[in-house]
């Protein structure tokens, strides 16, 4: 008389489980770097948003703000240029980053203008866009220009 099988093995459970847990683990992993790199895209493009409204500013007064700080706005008297600077996303994932958790904006005197010219220092976790990953500083003449030591 011929038995019929009822249900799985316990060798076949233990395959499909493995199997199961390794997919998860990968899709764990890719997930985390599309993470990161969505973080550094943000950055990139926060970076990029304060220097559209430095520039309209500078157009408008012929200098650059005295100061900028996260959370504050961008604004003269009578025109807001930016609502509020936003702070990079955390965390920073880069180690060289780790100190970094502001974007930072220092204002040049240039050519006997006061404020004429500014940095903004910002750091990334990888290359993007060509922009290498570390810190970086962007200024009127573009973004991703040098490191800083």
């Amino acid at each position: 008389m011929k038995k019929n099988q009822q249900g799985f093995t316990l060798i076949e459970l233990l395959v499909v489980i493995a199997i199961i847990g390794l997919l998860s683990t990968l899709s764990i992993v890719a997930l985390n770097q599309a993470r990161a790199r969505s973080r550094d895209a943000r950055r990139i493009a926060d970076v990029k948003q304060i220097q559209t409204a430095l520039e309209m500013y500078y157009n408008d007064l012929g200098q650059y703000p005295t100061s900028l700080t996260a959370g504050s706005n961008i604004s003269s008297s009578t025109v807001v240029y930016m609502d509020i600077v936003p702070k990079p996303p955390l965390p920073a994932d880069n180690a060289a980053c780790s100190n970094t958790i502001l974007y930072t904006y220092t204002p040049t005197t240039i050519g006997g203008v006061a404020n004429g010219t500014y940095t903004l220092a910002y750091c990334l976790g990888s290359n993007t866009g060509g922009i290498p990953s570390g810190l970086n500083t962007a200024s009127p003449s573009g973004i991703g220009l040098r490191s800083i030591p």
